[in-house]
């Protein structure tokens, strides 16, 4: 297998940026020889359950055939807030935000990347937006986009 994995890849689940099924994404992968792939829509998280059941599936005749599995990798591109939803200023530029791919390393970083995007909330109005300092050692930030905040300039909070 290849030792290249897009850690950035965006499904019919990302509106009006993505239009590719899960299952297509993963066996377009399979059959490139990619090892895994990581969805990361904008603002949720909605493919990840199709994610991981197709992948279990293809996994299992892998397996049948003495390949390696393929790694589902969960994550999110996330629109980071310049300020707290209390101290934003729509003069300002506060109305869009920083986009910041967040990638799960594991159980826990799952567990919180859910808390992340739960709470950055969604609403007709406005795009789904987390504070800046939303890191854990569970969870990996790279940047996405020339619209992008530094990982580095998150702040650790957990």
């Amino acid at each position: 297998m290849e030792d290249f994995i897009h850690l950035h890849v965006h499904t019919y689940y990302s509106i009006l940026d993505g239009q590719s099924p899960v299952e297509k994404l993963v066996d377009k992968a399979v059959a490139n020889g990619m090892r895994g792939m990581a969805i990361t829509d904008h603002g949720n998280m909605f493919g990840v359950k199709e994610l991981y059941n197709y992948c279990n599936k293809i996994n299992g005749k892998l397996k049948e055939q003495g390949k390696e599995p393929f790694k589902p990798i969960f994550g999110c591109e996330m629109y980071v807030a310049r300020r707290t939803k209390a101290d934003r200023v729509k003069e300002k530029g506060d109305a869009g935000g920083y986009h910041l791919i967040v990638l799960a390393k594991n159980y826990h970083g799952y567990k919180n990347l859910i808390k992340l995007v739960s709470r950055a909330g969604w609403t007709a109005s406005t795009r789904s937006r987390v504070p800046t300092e939303l890191t854990s050692r569970s969870i990996t930030r790279i940047s996405s986009s020339a619209r992008h905040v530094s990982p580095a300039r998150c702040r650790r909070r957990y």
